[in-house]
């Protein structure tokens, strides 16, 4: 096949850029913020979020003066949900884990090299953590849902993302420096689940478990976010073994392997 670059990409991944970015809250965000997140010049973000509010897939906020997401976004999530519907499959998973634990419960999912947080179901302890919502965005190795997943990766793919470290993570690669991840992940796989000591956010902690597809691939994960003393290391194996039995049940309901995806690498 030719390499002719596609005609108007740029604009494509530009445009598909700015819609990640405002999508991270249900605030949105402010112009001078995307700016300086998508690294463009302040004309051509606001060009472009002119254009993405004249097609609905945009509001600007009068009241906050943030950029939110549309009407169109909406719609066109509603039928996208029928092709994947894991907030059947994984919101039952997610309440067992809030009432017996009393932590608020996560699913996320593997896009590319990072995770995107799209189920939450709080937990009845009154001190949450609130480092984790839905389109919350993390690298691929940071958070406990992002460790669950690269964990069981194969090794060639782990070393491509851990040769270019900082990189990857970007603004967390401070905290979580490359050997620190890579004792992490080693844990993880022996533990069968990941623990975040705190290194997003301090006195943050989490824990997670990967769910595998049907080719034993980790392809999404269930965690638990909150406070440091609710995770002290007599309770992180109960914890561990939650997750896991819920990570498992929902890899069954997926038709994924009996092994839940753990092979030997």
């Amino acid at each position: 096949m030719a390499s002719t670059p596609v005609q108007g990409a740029q604009v494509v991944a530009r445009i598909a850029g700015l819609l990640r970015l405002v999508g991270r809250s249900a605030e949105g965000m402010p112009l001078a913020v995307l700016v300086r997140e998508s690294g463009l010049t302040r004309p051509t973000v606001h060009r472009l979020l002119a254009s993405l509010a004249a097609e609905g897939l945009l509001d600007h906020d009068s009241v906050t003066g943030n950029w939110v997401l549309g009407p169109e976004i909406l719609l066109m999530g509603s039928v996208a949900s029928a092709r994947f519907p894991m907030e059947d499959i994984a919101r039952p998973s997610l309440r067992r884990l809030a009432q017996a634990t009393g932590e608020s419960a996560f699913f996320s999912i593997r896009r590319g090299n990072e995770t995107v947080c799209v189920l939450r179901e709080e937990g009845t302890f009154p001190v949450r953590s609130f480092v984790l919502h839905e389109g919350v965005r993390f690298p691929l190795g940071v958070a406990s849902a992002g460790t669950a997943i690269l964990a069981f990766l194969p090794t060639d793919e782990q070393e491509e993302l851990l040769g270019r470290w900082p990189e990857h993570a970007g603004a967390f690669a401070a905290n979580h420096t490359v050997d620190l991840v890579r004792k992490n992940l080693a844990r993880t796989r022996l533990a069968g689940y990941s623990v975040n000591p705190g290194l997003v956010l301090e006195g943050s902690w989490g824990m997670g478990a990967a769910v595998f597809d049907r080719s034993g691939r980790p392809a999404w994960a269930l965690s638990l976010t909150g406070i440091e003393p609710r995770f002290k290391p007599e309770r992180q194996e109960e914890l561990g073994g939650l997750l896991m039995a819920e990570a498992h049940r929902i890899t069954q309901q997926l038709g994924g392997g009996a092994d839940g995806g753990r092979r030997t690498r």
